[in-house]
Parts: structure tokens; C-alpha cells; sequence
């Protein structure tokens, strides 16, 4: 199934999505790598809301106020801080390689959206500039707020049930033949 989806994002969008739907979407992204996850653990307030939010593993390559690139990062490396990012309200997560051992953050609250690798300059077609909040974490650690238009096609890898292709992936010939 495909989603068009705008933020800020529903719950009855969520649970809306399967593994394996195709999502675009458009409105607000924020963008978080590394030390914008551990401030978010620290529990210190972010100066955004991230209420109804779409978090992309990204950082992103900017000139001038224009998005040049915008490929995601591994979600492995922040993965840890999954319930982290839920608690405070955000709905997708976008990135590449899967949470699934942070999964089960995502239950009745979330769904991880995969964006391939690779594609940095297509996303940067679907994504603009509207501030950079945290500067002084750098380019690619800075918490950017992005507005979407039409950007996709994400794929649910994770949904708000369990689903999860990554898991499924991995599962053996034999065991996937016996469900």
C-alpha cells in the first residue's frame, strides 16, 4: 500500500502502515545524528517540538541555505536512543540499516521508515531549508528543520505493531517457508 502523509504526523497515520507500505512525505523533518540523540537523553529540552515529528538519521550537506545532499546515516548508531526520540512524540523515523533491536519502542507509538542509501542528492530534489537550530554542533550534528515536499518513496521497514523486514530478512529459507 502507499501513504501520502503530512505533518505533523497522527497516531492513526502510524498505525495505519504495514511493513513493506510505501511512504512519501511532506511538511516539517528534523534532522538528528549523534549529539542531538544524546542531548535528547540527557533530557535536556530541544528548541523544537517534536510532537507528531519525522526524525531523519541525516546529516545533511548544505550551501548557501540550499540542500545539496541529504542521504541518511545509520540508524544503528543512534538506535539505543529510539525510545528516547518516542518519547518525545515523534512518529517516523527515517533512516538506513534498522533499529530492530529498539523496536519494540516503536509499539501503538511509531514506525522506522528506510531510505536508501545512496540517494542523498534525490532526497536534497524533495527537501529545503528552514533553520538550523543547535549550530554550534556542526553541518552534519546540527538539528536542521527541513521542509518536505513529496519526499520518497520511504519504505516501512518497522511498524507499530512488529512487523519488521529486517527481522524477516534474516530469518532462514526454512524457517520462512514454515509461516
Amino acid at each position: 500500500m502507499e501513504h501520502r502523509l503530512k505533518t505533523p504526523i497522527s497516531r492513526e497515520d502510524v498505525l495505519a502502515l504495514r511493513a513493506g507500505d510505501l511512504v512519501w512525505i511532506s511538511g516539517t523533518v528534523y534532522t538528528a545524528r549523534d549529539k542531538v540523540h544524546a542531548l535528547l537523553r540527557s533530557g535536556e529540552e530541544l528548541p523544537v517540538d517534536l510532537s507528531g515529528g519525522v526524525v531523519y538519521h541525516c546529516g545533511p550537506l548544505i550551501r548557501d541555505g540550499e540542500v545539496l545532499s541529504a542521504g541518511p546515516t545509520t540508524s544503528g548508531r543512534v538506535s539505543r536512543y529510539t525510545e528516547d526520540v518516542v518519547s518525545r512524540g515523534a512518529r517516523l523515523i527515517v533512516g538506513k540499516g534498522g533499529i530492530s533491536e529498539e523496536a519494540r519502542a516503536l509499539r501503538g507509538k511509531a514506525a522506522y521508515l528506510a531510505y536508501p542509501g545512496g540517494c542523498g542528492a534525490l532526497a536534497a530534489r524533495h527537501l529545503k531549508v528552514k533553520w538550523l537550530h543547535l549550530p554550534e554542533l556542526g553541518m552534519a550534528e546540527g538539528l536542521w528543520e527541513l521542509e518536505a515536499e513529496d519526499w520518497g518513496p520511504m519504505i516501512v521497514a518497522i511498524d507499530s505493531f512488529g512487523g519488521d523486514l529486517y527481522l524477516e530478512a534474516s530469518r532462514s529459507p526454512k524457517e520462512t517457508s514454515k509461516n
